[in-house]
């Protein structure tokens, strides 16, 4: 690629790409190539002008080299992101929004008066057939206002105020029209599928590939706790499968042979293998924006507060019209009461005010499924932290493998450790498998269908040898696997400072492997933080020993901790929390955690952490720096402060203009203008960021 630093500072640069005309599938491909390039911070295309601003934490020289290496046709882009990027949308929009403008005033200066006024009279009949329909439907809201001022108007032969009205309000419905859109999109692509690898199905085993490499007709295998990556035809097992991201039903669905199932749906109990029926990822992009169109979910209570609000107060304007005209019998003052409405403005910076702080949020590495949910964020008194992979770091190492069969050394043991648990998204999981992978121990699949119990462990067959790896309470005392005779000194000798996993196999303890799971650094830093922004009480729960839990809550600050808990322990203190009259926060990154999760008033998940986590949360955060939560903890706060101070300025605002009117201080056309200037100025104002 050919280009042009235009201006640079450190770790940032802006450069011009060489090129006739940067079209919006090229800027989509130069923005993937680099957003996805691991030294690049973030990356911003602008099509228009052919520029890029990019920031990186790599030398001048490297980045140099990374941009002169892209080249359209070579990059590999999925066509699903090319198909749903958003940029095509916002382009479209922004041509009509020019339209609009030029159009009005080429109406203004090319055409007589007394045509304007013919197209004035025309154009009046969609705004007056709405409001007619709405009063027959026995509803007197915001379209019974609209079509009265615009009425009125035209009565008085003031053309240009009723212009004006429905210029200002097709103007709205453009702006309100294409931030809905934009934020269904925006949503919609924060929950479509990110699996890189998949279990493909052979003929003598299963196999580890890129899901690029996946084509239809292919067997793919998903167990427990996976998203099913494809659109597919079940052809062995049996599962109860998650579709909430589809249907926004809680309840799982139980499939078996021949049964359909849909990508981006995820596997909660059991495992199947299903033929894939299609690839494309667009299939799963458009359901989604299908499921958020028909349902309420991206709505805060505020949005919908204010929408009523606008509605109710249309009496309240029709009454002291017509209260008006009777006392001053000046048609003049009435209708600066009609020129004003509440609903443009309360409608319009209400939800930009949400999509502002969702977007905001995104900055921060921060994925909100909805504008409720950073409202219940904002109203929250208690969290509830998990702490593997959320309080502690999400890449625990394995820090010692300690040999209790004579005739299995360490390095086989976690080879045998790492075949079993590469089935299984966990952070204490990965550490297994990246050991090995680090000494370079090769792990083929040498056992029978592996079996995961939540909480607990792993079960399967190898040689025919009963297999278990998990917990304590799972190994020694629900599996009653025994130590080996004269083991015992060694075995109440582990070391204490770290977490264990236990390998058994036909009932005797072989192995017991040591992870090293250490307290994120920020993690008490960021539990006052939180305190400090409203949290009341802060919990952690964890399946750890008392003593590990005991540590690590009083290194971090935690006001109660809870023990060797099970996954539907978290989830019923939740519940207890919320029938206290508590509002619950619930963070984690795994398959137990999943129950609370769905309990909590807002589930937060960690993102490198299970798929299931983050298919069920509500919101997920970037798994580097916990700080992230404070800037959502802020971001909320400063949300729901910015709508109440919204109303009581719109509100004040407007209410003022209409006392002006009736004093005879302002004209209806200066009202209007007056008004419409004001709703554009705090959509504009809303649009500002919660976080200087």
């Amino acid at each position: 690629m050919n280009f042009i630093i235009k201006h640079e500072s450190k770790g940032r640069m802006r450069f011009h790409v060489k090129q006739c005309r940067m079209s919006i599938r090229q800027a989509d491909i130069l923005a993937y190539y680099l957003n996805t390039n691991k030294y690049v911070d973030e990356a911003k295309v602008y099509e228009a002008t052919g520029d890029a601003v990019i920031r990186y934490v790599c030398s001048r020289s490297e980045i140099i080299e990374i941009l002169k290496k892209f080249n359209y046709t070579t990059a590999e882009v999925p066509e699903s992101y090319l198909q749903n990027s958003g940029r095509a949308l916002n382009a479209e929009y922004k041509e009509k929004l020019i339209s609009k403008v030029v159009m009005r005033f080429g109406r203004r200066l090319f055409l007589p008066v007394s045509v304007r006024e013919v197209f004035t009279v025309c154009r009046s009949a969609k705004y007056i057939c709405q409001g007619l329909k709405t009063l027959a439907s026995g509803k007197i809201e915001v379209p019974v206002l609209d079509a009265t001022s615009i009425s009125v108007s035209i009565l008085r032969n003031d053309m240009k105020t009723a212009s004006s009205i429905m210029f200002m309000l097709s103007i709205g419905e453009l702006l309100e029209e294409w931030t809905h859109k934009r934020s269904v999109d925006d949503l919609a692509r924060s929950m479509s599928l990110h699996v890189e690898k998949v279990w493909l199905k052979t003929e003598d085993s299963e196999v580890l590939v890129s899901s690029e490499n996946i084509k239809e007709g292919d067997e793919v295998v998903v167990r427990m706790g996976n998203v099913i990556p494809f659109d597919g035809t079940v052809v062995a097992g049996e599962a109860m499968i998650n579709q909430a991201s589809l249907t926004g039903e809680s309840e799982p669905m139980f499939k078996t042979l021949d049964a359909t199932v849909y990508a981006g749906t995820v596997v909660e109990e059991g495992e199947i293998t299903f033929k894939v029926t299609k690839v494309s990822g667009s299939s799963k992009f458009e359901q989604i924006v299908s499921m958020i169109e028909k349902t309420e979910k991206l709505k805060s209570k505020a949005e919908g507060k204010a929408s009523h609000l606008a509605d109710r107060l249309v009496p309240y304007s029709l009454g002291a019209t017509a209260l008006t005209y009777a006392i001053t019998r000046n048609p003049t003052k009435a209708l600066s009461i009609l020129m004003v409405d509440f609903s443009c403005a309360l409608k319009l910076a209400m939800p930009i005010s949400v999509l502002s702080a969702i977007r905001e949020a995104s900055f921060h590495n921060v994925t909100v499924k909805g504008g409720k949910f950073l409202e219940a964020i904002a109203d929250a008194d208690t969290i509830v932290f998990d702490k593997t992979g959320t309080l502690t770091k999400a890449t625990p190492i394995v820090a010692e493998v300690i040999s209790f069969d004579d005739t299995m050394e360490s390095d086989e043991l976690l080879r045998v450790a790492a075949c079993l648990e590469e089935h299984f998204a966990h952070s204490m999981a990965k550490a297994v498998v990246d050991a090995a992978k680090e000494k370079g121990l090769e792990h083929e699949e040498m056992h029978t269908k592996v079996e995961y119990i939540v909480a607990h462990g792993i079960a399967t067959t190898i040689s025919g040898k009963r297999a278990v790896i998990g917990s304590y309470h799972f190994v020694l005392e629900d599996e009653q696997c025994e130590i080996p005779s004269g083991k015992i000194n060694l075995f109440a000798n582990l070391p204490q400072q770290y977490s264990h996993l236990y390998l058994a196999i036909e009932g005797k303890l072989c192995g017991v492997i040591c992870i090293e799971d250490p307290l994120r650094p920020e993690a008490a830093a960021v539990i006052s933080s939180l305190k400090k922004a409203g949290i009341k009480n802060t919990v952690m729960m964890t399946g750890d020993s008392e003593r590990t839990a005991k540590v690590v809550a009083e290194k971090v600050g935690i006001d109660k901790y809870f023990s060797e808990v099970l996954p539907e322990d978290k989830a019923k203190f939740v519940e207890e929390e919320r029938n206290a009259g508590r509002s619950v926060i619930m963070i984690g990154d795994g398959i137990n955690d999943s129950p609370a999760l769905s309990a909590a008033n807002v589930g937060i998940a960690i993102s490198d952490g299970a798929e299931i986590a983050r298919e069920i949360a509500d919101i997920t955060v970037g798994s580097d720096d916990l700080f992230e939560l404070v800037a959502l903890k802020a971001i909320s706060n400063g949300l729901m402060k910015r709508i109440d101070t919204n109303y009581k300025r719109i509100v004040g605002f407007n209410l003022s203009l209409i006392l002006l009117g009736i004093a005879g201080t302002i004209q209806p056309t200066t009202s209007a203008l007056l008004h419409n200037a004001s709703t554009l100025a705090f959509s504009i104002k809303s649009m500002e960021d919660y976080i200087k």
